[in-house]
């Protein structure tokens, strides 16, 4: 498993489906960008960061759901219709909170613990959404499974996150210091978003090459 390899299958159906992507999903993350404003200035600033996690668990799991069906309908030659596609995940939505309730407290536990469990745990729950859409795993199932998929993978997924989340973190940091323009926070948020679609992307990579459910390069 190799990350850079992951990493430039990724980037290059990414770019190839750049439109359908963001026509798919950028409304959610839009939304999503839109209500953190506003709780921004309604929510006092030491609860802010627990709505934002509940804001989260609310539009993440929609348009991660929509990506992922997305990923995998084109990983086999499919053109799926965006109503199909949106359809589908607010079916998925209940059990895909519920899934990343659990994983988000567990890692929060573990940060709080000391920060290498929180990331040990992130790696190894990575898998567990695309075990819950494409698998049909209840959460509790999915969590499961991801820990035996990522078992023995552990730095190969570890240096593919951080090679992905290190600058997302550091632009999110950059955003919080600097963008109090609302225009200019809502267009650093939406390229947030976007970054974390391409995330996606690349775990789905990980993922096929790990369970060998399709080890030819994303088309």
């Amino acid at each position: 498993m190799n990350p850079l390899d992951a990493l430039r299958d990724a980037w290059f159906f990414f770019r190839q489906h750049l439109l359908q992507i963001v026509l798919l999903c950028l409304p959610f993350v839009l939304a999503e960008a839109l209500v953190r404003q506003q709780l921004d200035s309604l929510v006092d600033a030491a609860k802010l960061p627990l709505y934002d996690v509940l804001l989260g668990l609310c539009f993440y799991p929609l348009y991660s759901a929509a990506l992922i069906l997305f990923i995998d309908a084109r990983s086999r030659g499919e053109q799926p219709a965006k109503g199909a596609l949106i359809a589908a995940s607010l079916s998925l939505w209940p059990r895909f909170v519920l899934l990343a309730g659990i994983g988000t407290l567990a890692i929060m536990l573990g940060a709080s613990l000391f920060i290498l469990p929180g990331l040990w745990l992130m790696v190894r729950l990575v898998f567990s959404d695309y075990l819950l859409v494409l698998r049909g795993l209840s959460p509790l199932q999915a969590l499961q499974q991801s820990l035996q998929l990522t078992r023995g993978h552990f730095w190969p997924i570890l240096a593919c996150v951080l090679l992905l989340m290190v600058p997302t973190w550091g632009l999110g940091l950059w955003i919080g210091d600097s963008a109090a323009d609302p225009l200019g926070r809502l267009a650093l948020d939406l390229l947030l978003g976007l970054c974390q679609l391409f995330t996606t992307v690349v775990v789905f990579r990980l993922f096929m090459l790990r369970t060998g459910d399709n080890a030819a390069p994303l088309p």
